[in-house]
């Protein structure tokens, strides 16, 4: 079993948090015109954040929080200890049920996940709680390359 994910240092949160709020800007939301911008914490310190992505087909459609762990994968980061996402408008956003096991791939039941509109109090989640019964969290060693 993994040690639980403890939650990351105020500063570290504080980062991690704006980089979700800057990445609405980059949203792609022409349909539902809801920009949804979210950032990872991986356990050597890197952020890495992404927006949704609409498509005219909607099965299509890429949230922000799957953009943010393809860029963190990308990069070499397979374990990730936090996320947050941030919206435009309210309400804050909760990561869908394909968001939640992607990130449950890569963060244990323990990891926090920050949720914000772009102004305003941020709610704090154990993906675990959003996630109760999900696929199994993967051992940390099964997240090797």
């Amino acid at each position: 079993m993994s040690r639980p994910a403890a939650a990351p240092p105020r500063g570290e949160r504080d980062r991690l948090i704006a980089a979700a709020r800057a990445a609405v800007g980059r949203a792609y939301a022409p349909y539902s015109r809801y920009r949804v911008g979210a950032a990872v914490l991986s356990d050597d310190g890197r952020i890495f954040s992404g927006a949704n992505v609409e498509n005219a087909s909607y099965g299509l459609t890429l949230c922000a929080e799957r953009a943010a762990v393809a860029a963190a994968v990308a990069a070499g980061a397979r374990r990730l200890t936090a996320a947050a996402i941030a919206a435009a408008r309210a309400p804050a956003p909760t990561p869908c049920g394909a968001c939640r096991q992607v990130l449950a791939e890569f963060a244990g039941p323990d990891a926090p996940v920050y949720v914000a509109a772009a102004r305003g109090p941020v709610r704090r989640y154990r993906l675990g709680a959003l996630l109760p019964h999900g696929f199994a969290f993967p051992a940390p060693a099964a997240r090797r390359p």
